[in-house]
């Protein structure tokens, strides 16, 4: 109960950050170019809290579904002089959004996904001024006859540059690696002091990059893990094999375990079959065999949580207040790149439509973030303000994206579409962004229900 109610916290404080500073930049912008603003909105349906501003011209509202949330200016729907039969003053018609320049109204269109990459800058530019523990690019293991160990990587290489650009970290790497795949790249070296180039080419692989690890799966390198059993469920298959709490498991079924997926492979494969394992018990080594139970989805489960001990002690980054600066921007920019390329292989349908994420989703990222203490969740409000961006930017009638459309339409025809062909173009918009939920949220119940 308490873990749910610190989840929707989380979420809550994470969209009314986001949503609030994404309809700011509409609203301040509009405001500074003479728009008549009528309503704030943070979040829809039912408000619960309303006010007016000092000039009693804007009434400012939190409302109860806090998904969202809207800026109401004057002039915004096509049909709006129509249906209130309002005669507007001629102070009034200067300031309708309708009737302002194209440019104008582009200019608020794109203030909101705009404040979303400034909110991002800001919050890497923090992560990058309090630091956070992180692993360093040192490779703990190279896999057999892998492209690693072809190209002549050794484990203790500490890898410090991917075509010129820097690596601090291990995630850094991982980053670099899948949005170089199927290309010829450069890595630069530290191996025993002494700087070496290593010339790699890297194939691309069957999976979509962004849902493997590429190090490992690809290139064939890894950190170099520790997998220790963290618990064991009463009457599973591993107390009854014996596992105790704390053992570290070395090899399955002849399998040198070297990463959690490569155990969870072996384990999953071998529903109801005998799995022989050697495993650490202080300084003892034992051999014992376990039968793997398997699961709704047929996959062998042995009923213990495991834990990752990396062989690398993590390292502190932080950064001084220029340096921090220009992490801000720089980061944001990877994210903007890396973000970008996920839509695009999502549109493409190069990623599985169950890997999209909905409200759950997000809400369970939050709580997990926030729990890790506040770095963790500033970069994953960072993450998600530029995925709010880029998504609003999409040419989706109802979305900022969809009305820099009718803007560039207008621009080209001579004139704005008609009211009606808006009305029909936005309908199609919101039945999109509602299927669209709907799937996402459906997909959030079914992971749920998984486990």
């Amino acid at each position: 109960m308490m873990e749910t109610v610190h989840t929707t916290l989380f979420f809550i404080v994470a969209i009314a950050l986001l949503i609030g500073f994404h309809e700011y930049g509409h609203f301040i912008v509009a405001r500074k170019l003479g728009i008549k603003v009528e309503k704030f909105s943070i979040g829809f349906g039912p408000a619960l809290f309303s006010w007016r501003g000092k000039d009693g011209e804007v009434e400012y509202i939190i409302a109860a579904i806090p998904l969202g949330g809207y800026v109401k200016m004057l002039g915004e729907n096509p049909f709006e002089d129509d249906e209130n039969k309002v005669v507007l003053s001629e102070a009034d018609k200067k300031r309708a959004f309708n009737r302002q320049a194209i440019w104008k109204r582009a200019a608020v269109a794109v203030a909101g996904p705009a404040f979303n990459i400034i909110f991002a800058i800001m919050a890497f530019m923090l992560v990058a001024w309090l630091g956070h523990q992180t692993l360093p690019s040192t490779i703990g293991v190279v896999n057999p006859n892998s492209i690693a160990e072809q190209s002549g990587l050794r484990a203790g290489d500490k890898i410090i540059a991917l075509d010129g650009q820097d690596i601090p970290a291990w995630n850094a790497l991982e980053e670099q690696l899948k949005m170089h795949v199927d290309k010829n790249i450069t890595l630069g070296v530290l191996r025993d002091g002494q700087h070496i180039s290593v010339v790699i080419d890297l194939p691309k692989p069957e999976q979509d990059v962004f849902l493997i690890d590429v190090a490992d799966k690809v290139l064939g390198i890894g950190l170099g893990v520790d997998i220790l059993i963290d618990a064991i469920a009463a009457d599973s298959p591993a107390a009854q094999a014996l596992l105790q709490v704390g053992d570290q498991i070395l090899v399955a079924n002849g399998e040198r375990i070297q990463s959690l997926p490569g155990l969870i492979k072996v384990l999953g494969s071998h529903a109801g079959k005998a799995v022989s394992m050697q495993v650490k018990r202080g300084d003892a080594l034992l051999q014992l065999q376990v039968t793997p139970r398997a699961n709704d989805q047929g996959r062998g489960l042995i009923g213990v949580h495991l834990a990752m001990k990396t062989w690398a002690e993590p390292i502190w980054q932080r950064s001084s207040v220029w340096d921090g600066v220009l992490y801000g921007f720089v980061r944001t920019w990877e994210v903007t790149l890396m973000t970008g390329e996920m839509f695009k292989r999502m549109i493409s349908s190069s990623i599985a439509s169950e890997n999209l994420g909905g409200p759950i989703a997000i809400a369970q990222m939050a709580g997990s973030s926030a729990d890790k203490g506040l770095v963790y969740f500033l970069m994953f409000l960072a993450f998600f303000s530029v995925n709010l961006a880029i998504l609003n930017l999409l040419p989706i009638p109802v979305l900022d994206g969809g009305l820099l459309m009718f803007l560039a339409l207008e621009k080209l025809r001579g004139k704005a579409l008609s009211p009606e062909m808006q009305l029909r173009f936005q309908a199609v918009g919101i039945l999109l962004i509602m299927a669209l939920m709907i799937f996402a949220f459906y997909n959030d119940i079914v992971r749920l229900f998984r486990g």
